[in-house]
């Protein structure tokens, strides 16, 4: 899988410490949808960064060797965009664990519903929805056990 980068443990994220994984592409859907000119995304710094090719077994080798992961994330920048790579990770975690994996997208479900309807044949599978929009009411997410950023982003539990 290409990856950005890999965070063996994260505690931000997600109510469980988690292995965090950071897709490679963007739409820049945030930023292009802003009508206030202020949205500057979290994660240009990572866009900018290399490509890492590494072998989906050695993802799920480094996750299952590290006694304080109990979740895997897959995030920025859009996880979506590499659908078919994350599908693969997600079958070759479920063949060793059915801890949850949560997927972090700025699209909304409406948006990639066929994605969704094959995510459901998994266990455990949450995805995070909603673009980031700055300057808005930050929320707690209870599915996540976290607060995000603005009101109109929230998670669910697909299956």
């Amino acid at each position: 899988m290409k990856v950005k980068t890999i965070v063996d443990e994260t505690f931000q994220d997600y109510k469980k410490s988690a292995m965090l994984i950071s897709a490679c592409y963007c739409d820049w859907k945030c930023e292009n949808e802003d009508e206030t000119n202020i949205c500057k995304c979290h994660n240009s710094e990572l866009a900018t960064s290399e490509n890492i090719e590494i072998d989906d077994k050695e993802i799920v080798k480094r996750y299952l060797n590290n006694p304080l992961t109990n979740a895997i994330i897959i995030a920025g920048l859009e996880p979506f965009l590499q659908f078919e790579e994350v599908l693969h990770l997600i079958k070759k975690f479920r063949k060793k664990t059915n801890d949850d994996i949560i997927i972090y997208t700025g699209y909304y479900e409406n948006e990639i519903s066929k994605y969704i309807k094959e995510l459901k044949e998994y266990k455990n599978i949450i995805i995070k929805f909603g673009r980031f929009k700055p300057n808005r009411n930050k929320v707690f997410d209870k599915v996540l056990g976290i607060e995000l950023i603005s009101e109109n982003q929230y998670a669910k539990k697909i299956s």
